[in-house]
């Protein structure tokens, strides 16, 4: 049992009363017992001689007998406090339970509720009380912030969308500007720089949509997919990367491991943790990746990281120093979106040789 707990605190109070309670009656018992026996006495001093000898030694005995009586009382209401202490502890803590089960029913069900799952209530069933009221107030506050993550996923989700069709209308005008004959020079330099950033832009919003696709709900598209063959056409959309960077890449996943989901989010997935192994990478240095029906596990070399940064690393637009490498800031906070709805989960630990591992669980 922990100090401290309500549990604690209610089980020393239910004793202590307890406790007082018995001690209070055998104290007025010891006390009601005493007076009596004390009362009995000689009934006086008249009377021949012999007779009072005599009734001097009956009163003599009545003192050894109420003595003896006396401490027989105490040792047996010290031996009844003891057992009293013992049975207050007992019942105190078997009230202090019972007392307390519904707020454990509601601590339960709260913590099983996630971002995923804020569609679940408590439903507690029972007079209307403090517990029930509790019960109520927080199933109000999951339903508002149900409401507010859905209010916001689907803004992001239509906001991405409709920012592409603008976007699209911007490249397709630079590109007709840029193919009419005798344009400036200055005209075609401007492009070339806008035209990265209109790519960047549209990789961002892709990246958002995915993400608010990957925090919608319960996937729909599932099937078992071939995880070597999403590592391998990940790697060779990156080899001319991996080329000018001279990276030695190993590859250890048996064949036919197959993992169940999304193809699309789980390409996804595999594709924003090998392009981040690669992307933040320095040069000559070397990935390992592994893999099972449920984990999968890439491997960096490089400098030794803190592990406080890292742990940033999943939130959006995160990096690590504020470093500007081309990426969206959203890549591995993708990664955990699609493996939580997968029912897994991201973790990433800073290796003490130096580098990072990011461990993707799948089911």
């Amino acid at each position: 049992m922990r100090s401290g707990t309500v549990r604690a605190r209610f089980t020393v109070l239910y004793a202590v009363v307890f406790l007082l309670s018995g001690a209070g009656l055998l104290l007025l018992t010891f006390l009601l017992s005493n007076g009596e026996l004390s009362s009995t006495g000689p009934a006086g001093d008249q009377g021949p001689s012999a007779v009072q000898e005599q009734v001097r030694a009956l009163q003599d005995q009545l003192s050894d007998v109420h003595a003896h009586q006396s401490r027989q009382l105490l040792v047996g209401s010290l031996l009844a406090l003891v057992v009293m202490v013992v049975v207050s502890v007992v019942l105190g803590r078997l009230l202090a339970k019972r007392v307390l089960r519904p707020l454990r029913l509601i601590t339960g069900a709260t913590r099983r509720i996630s971002a995923d799952s804020l569609d679940q209530r408590l439903a507690v069933s029972g007079p209307v009380d403090e517990v029930k009221d509790l019960a109520d107030t927080i199933d109000e506050l999951l339903a508002r912030l149900e409401a507010s993550f859905t209010a916001q996923r689907r803004f992001v989700a239509n906001a991405s969308h409709e920012l592409r069709t603008p976007l699209a209308t911007m490249r397709a005008s630079l590109d007709v500007s840029t193919a009419k004959p005798d344009v400036p020079a200055a005209t075609v330099a401007l492009a070339d720089r806008v035209r990265p950033q209109l790519d960047r832009v549209d990789h961002l919003l892709d990246g958002f949509l995915v993400l608010a696709r990957a925090q919608h709900g319960p996937l729909a598209d599932t099937e078992p997919v071939d995880l070597g063959e999403l590592v391998d056409t990940a790697l060779g959309e990156r080899s001319a990367d991996v080329a000018r960077k001279e990276l030695t890449v190993t590859v250890d996943i048996p064949s036919a491991t197959t993992v169940e989901g999304s193809p699309a989010l789980l390409a996804r997935l595999v594709g924003n943790v090998v392009d981040n192994a690669v992307i933040h990478n320095e040069d000559g240095g070397w990935i390992r990746i592994t893999g099972s029906a449920t984990d999968l596990v890439v491997e960096t070399g490089g400098p030794v990281l803190a592990q406080r940064d890292v742990d940033r690393l999943a939130q959006p637009f995160e990096r690590l120093g504020g470093e500007r490498t081309g990426s969206s800031g959203l890549g591995l906070s993708i990664v955990a979106a699609v493996a939580a709805a997968h029912g897994g989960s991201l973790s990433l630990t800073a290796r003490p040789q130096g580098g990072l591992a990011v461990s993707v669980r799948l089911a």
